[in-house]
C-alpha cells in the first residue's frame, strides 16, 4: 500500500511534509527527529521543526510509525509497526538493531502477575556493544 492510502486511511492529510516523512524514516535507521528533519528538509525544502514534531506524533497516533525511546537517547522512528518486535541497542555508539520477537506470539513475553492489565505489547530493549564497536576493541 502506498503511503498516501495510509495516510487517508487513518484520516489524514495527505501533504508532501508527511510523505517526506513517511518516505525519510523508511530509509533511515531508527533516525531521531533531528536526522528525520534534515531528511525532510532536503525532500521538500523548508519545513519547520515543530511541523516535523506535529506530522510525527500524528502518524505515531495513527500507528503508521513506531516511536521508541531506550534510556539516554532521544525518541527514534520506524516504519515497522504492527509486529512487537524488539531492539537492541549499542551502549557505546547508540546504534539501533530491529530483533524479532523474544519468543512466542505477541505480546511475545507474559508477566508473571498481570495486576489485571490486558497485556497487548511487550517494550524489550536488549543493551550491549555493538559488532563495528566490538571490532575497534580488537584493533
Amino acid at each position: 500500500m502506498e503511503d498516501e492510502d495510509r495516510l487517508r486511511q487513518a484520516g489524514l492529510r495527505v501533504t508532501a511534509a508527511r510523505l517526506a516523512i513517511m518516505q525519510t524514516v523508511r530509509e533511515g535507521d531508527h533516525l531521531d527527529v533531528e536526522a528525520v528533519h534534515r531528511g525532510v528538509r532536503e525532500r521538500v525544502g523548508h519545513v519547520s521543526l515543530q511541523a516535523v514534531y506535529d506530522s510525527l506524533h500524528a502518524l505515531h497516533r495513527e500507528g503508521l510509525l513506531r516511536r521508541i525511546e531506550p534510556a539516554g537517547s532521544p525518541a527514534r522512528y520506524e516504519t515497522r509497526v504492527g509486529d512487537n518486535h524488539h531492539h537492541l541497542v549499542c551502549r557505546r555508539c547508540g546504534r539501533v538493531a530491529d530483533v524479532d520477537c523474544a519468543v512466542g506470539h505477541a505480546p511475545c513475553l507474559d508477566p508473571a502477575s498481570n495486576a489485571g492489565y490486558l497485556v497487548d505489547e511487550a517494550d524489550v530493549i536488549y543493551w550491549g556493544v555493538c559488532p563495528e564497536c566490538r571490532s575497534e576493541d580488537a584493533r
